[in-house]
């Protein structure tokens, strides 16, 4: 029975495509298909080998766009899945595959939300748009960020912008992402000089060198977070040296980490602090850095007032602003000025062996969808 709802039946489909970064696999010509039949203009938008649609229904008025994509992370050693994982599978209510929870049921409901909402107001005063990419999961270069390019050069503004990632912890709805920590990783390479074991004096071990140093970072108060952020943290993610010879004192040692961080730091700032710890330590370093993304927050408003009354419409719970997790292509679309929220179901399972979300939810979030664009579009 659950499998023949709309958005059950939709997702399905969609989870079908084995759609692994950044393949597409047809997942987006399915929701145009279904879009352009209830009046969306839809824009093809590939770069590289990245594809992306913007779709909007309405032709005046303030935007309010549903974004999220199609590609999904390596499903791993297949024979570990209860099903296959490109087989979605409902067993005890629940949908079971690659993409269930992130994020090919938040699409599907996505679309049967529009469906049931052009449906009701066929002639809403302000826009409903959507912005699809195939590249969320992986590098992020020709997927969301070149799409807001691209509406940069037609002069086009997105107000509020429901991102489906999966936010909820127990139940669909109880967290809404109001924002996201930056994202700032490093590769830093420590020098010294290779030699014996047995004549440490003639040569130079950068993992000593570095011990210090180590130390200092990990014990540095780099903020104190504020109301909507936790105190910004510094990990080493990985750390190699060695030739792999038991007598042999290696010549570098090369680090990888990455620091999270709050809107109470700069990434100039934080660069700036961390050379500094390394200058002092006197260490001989080849450093290069990578910013995944902006720290971003969206304050209590519309959007944010229209979805958690659409949660307690639907499901009766009230919810929970957090900014908790990794990156979202939200950072892409907050710093233009929008109003940004993710919604979307519980994550408990995502990038897991036997990913899967609770069936009944997804009509859930359809409902969801709905209600917020009743809400901000009529």
């Amino acid at each position: 029975m659950l499998a023949n709802t709309p958005t059950i039946d939709l997702a399905m489909q969609l989870m079908a495509c084995k759609s692994v970064t950044p393949d597409d696999a047809g997942c987006q010509k399915i929701m145009i298909d279904r879009l352009e039949a209830i009046g969306f203009e839809v824009k093809n938008l590939r770069f590289d080998d990245v594809d992306n649609f913007w779709a909007v229904h309405g032709s005046s008025g303030d935007i309010l766009a549903f974004a999220g994509h199609t590609d999904v992370v390596p499903a791993g050693d297949e024979s570990r899945w209860q099903y296959p994982p490109y087989t979605p599978t409902i067993d005890n209510d629940m949908l079971c595959g690659r993409g269930a929870a992130d994020m090919k049921g938040s699409l599907a409901a996505m679309v049967t939300a529009a469906e049931n909402f052009i449906k009701e107001q066929p002639q809403h005063p302000h826009r409903l748009a959507f912005l699809i990419t195939s590249d969320e999961e992986g590098i992020a270069t020709n997927g969301t960020v070149k799409v807001m390019e691209y509406l940069a050069s037609i002069n086009e503004k997105i107000r509020w912008c429901v991102v489906g990632e999966p936010s909820s912890s127990e139940q669909t709805g109880d967290v809404i992402k109001n924002g996201r920590r930056g994202s700032l990783g490093l590769t830093l390479t420590i020098n010294g000089t290779q030699g014996h074991v047995a004549y440490p004096q003639l040569a130079d071990n950068p993992i000593d060198r570095f011990g210090p140093a180590l130390v200092e970072l990990s014990n540095t108060a780099w903020d104190n977070g504020n109301e909507f952020f936790p105190a910004t943290t510094f990990q080493i993610s990985n750390l190699q040296a060695g030739t792999g010879a038991t007598n042999v004192i290696p010549g570098t040692l090369n680090i990888t980490a990455n620091f999270r961080f709050s809107t109470e730091l700069t990434v100039e700032a934080i660069q700036q602090r961390l050379l500094s710890i390394l200058d002092q330590h006197q260490l001989d370093y080849e450093i290069k850095w990578h910013l995944s993304g902006h720290p971003f927050i969206t304050e209590r408003g519309e959007l944010i007032d229209a979805s958690i009354a659409a949660i307690s419409e639907v499901t009766g719970i009230t919810s929970q602003l957090s900014t908790a997790g990794g990156t979202s292509d939200g950072r892409f679309i907050a710093p233009t000025g929008s109003q940004l929220v993710e919604l979307g179901p519980i994550n408990e399972t995502i990038h897991r062996v036997n990913e899967r979300v609770k069936a009944d939810e997804l009509d859930q979030l359809s409902a969801i969808y709905q209600s917020i664009m009743d809400r901000l579009l009529r």
